[in-house]
C-alpha cells in the first residue's frame, strides 16, 4: 500500500494510492485532530489505524477513532507564530517518526534538529543538532536502505540537504557539499534524485548516495530564453525513466505562466510538455508509478495518467 494524506475542512484524510481509482479520490480513512491543534504535516500509518501530526509546538498521534495515543512536545515553548513549519514523515515500516525541528526560527535558542520517534509511544529513540536556521524542510524516505533525506529551506540563505539513517540508536546526518540546490525528489528505486538550482537557473540529476550529477538542462534547453523563463521548485520522478520538471515565466501582459514538460532522465533530453491540469506550479505530487495527482476544488486529490 502507498497512503498519502491531505488536509480537508480540517480533517485529515488518507488515500491508498494501491488502488487502481482515476479521476477525485475518496479518502480510504479520515481522521479528526485534537480540539485546539493546528495541524501543519501529517502522515498516516499503512493499516489506517491512526495518524501523525506536527502542530507549532507538538508532535501528534491519533487513532482512526479521535482518541490521542501520544503527544510529544517541543520544548521550550515557542509563541512565534510564522516562520518555522515542523515537520514528520513515517518510516516505511511504520516503526518511526522523523520530525524536522526549526528551533531556530521558532525562537528557543536552540539550533535546528532532526528527531526520531518510537511511533508506538512518541518516545526519542534518536536525534541530531543541525547546522541550519531553517523555516521548514522537506523529508523523503529512501525505498530501499532506511534513509531518510531532508531539504531545509533558509529563504534567501539558501537550501540545505541531509540524509541519515538510524544505527546503534545514533543518528549521524551526512550533509550534502551544497547550498544552493533544492532537493525535489528520489527516484522510484532510489537510485537517483533531483534538485532545482536556489536561482532557479538550472535543473540537475544526481548519483545516490554520492550525488555526482549525470544531467543537467537549464531553461533554455526547453526552448525558453533563460532571462525570462525560470526552474520551479516542484516536479519530480513520473516513473523510473522519466521526469517532470516545471518553468515559469510571464506573457506579454505580465500574467504569470508555468507549464511541466517530460525529461527522459537516461538521455537527459526534454521529451515533450506533459498537460498535467494542475491549477498552479506546485499543484503536481507525483507517486512515481505513471500517474500523478492534481487538487479538486473539494480539496481531494486527483488522479490522472497518460
Amino acid at each position: 500500500m502507498q497512503i498519502i494524506t491531505r488536509l480537508v475542512d480540517g480533517q485529515i484524510c488518507a488515500y491508498d494510492l494501491a488502488s487502481p481509482s482515476r479521476g477525485v479520490l475518496t479518502p480510504s480513512a479520515v481522521f479528526v485532530p485534537r480540539p485546539g491543534d493546528d495541524v501543519i504535516e501529517h502522515a498516516a500509518s499503512v493499516d489506517l489505524g491512526w495518524v501523525v501530526y506536527t502542530t507549532l509546538n507538538a508532535v501528534v498521534c491519533v487513532t482512526s477513532s479521535g482518541d490521542e495515543r501520544w503527544r510529544a512536545a517541543f520544548e521550550p515553548f515557542s509563541d512565534e507564530r510564522h516562520g518555522h513549519r515542523p515537520g514528520c514523515v513515517l518510516s516505511l515500516d511504520g516503526r518511526t517518526v522523523w520530525i524536522y525541528r526549526p528551533d531556530a526560527m521558532a525562537g528557543r535558542d536552540l539550533l535546528d534538529q532532526w528527531v526520531v520517534l518510537d511511533a508506538e509511544s512518541g518516545v526519542v529513540m534518536a536525534q541530531s543538532d543541525l547546522e541550519t536556521s531553517g523555516h521548514g524542510g522537506q523529508q523523503y524516505l529512501h525505498p530501499t536502505d532506511e534513509h531518510v533525506l531532508l531539504d531545509i529551506g533558509e529563504g534567501q540563505d539558501g537550501s540545505i540537504i541531509y540524509r541519515a539513517t538510524v544505527v546503534d540508536g545514533q543518528l549521524a546526518p551526512v550533509r550534502y557539499p551544497w547550498v544552493d540546490r533544492v532537493l525535489i525528489d528520489l527516484a522510484p528505486d532510489g537510485q537517483q534524485f533531483m534538485t532545482v538550482d536556489h536561482g532557479q537557473a538550472d535543473v540537475a540529476f544526481h548519483g545516490y548516495p554520492a550525488g555526482e550529477v549525470t544531467a543537467a538542462l537549464r531553461a533554455e534547453d526547453f526552448g525558453h530564453d533563460p532571462d525570462e523563463v525560470f526552474l520551479e521548485w516542484s516536479g519530480g520522478y513520473l516513473d523510473l525513466e522519466v521526469a517532470v520538471v516545471t518553468l515559469v515565466g510571464e506573457d506579454e501582459d505580465g500574467e504569470e505562466w508555468f507549464r511541466h514538460y517530460r525529461i527522459n532522465v537516461p538521455a537527459g533530453r526534454v521529451e515533450a510538455e506533459l498537460v498535467s491540469n494542475a491549477e498552479h506550479a506546485y499543484d503536481l505530487q507525483l507517486p512515481g508509478d505513471g500517474t500523478w495527482l492534481t487538487t479538486d476544488p473539494s480539496g481531494h486529490p486527483v488522479r490522472w495518467s497518460a
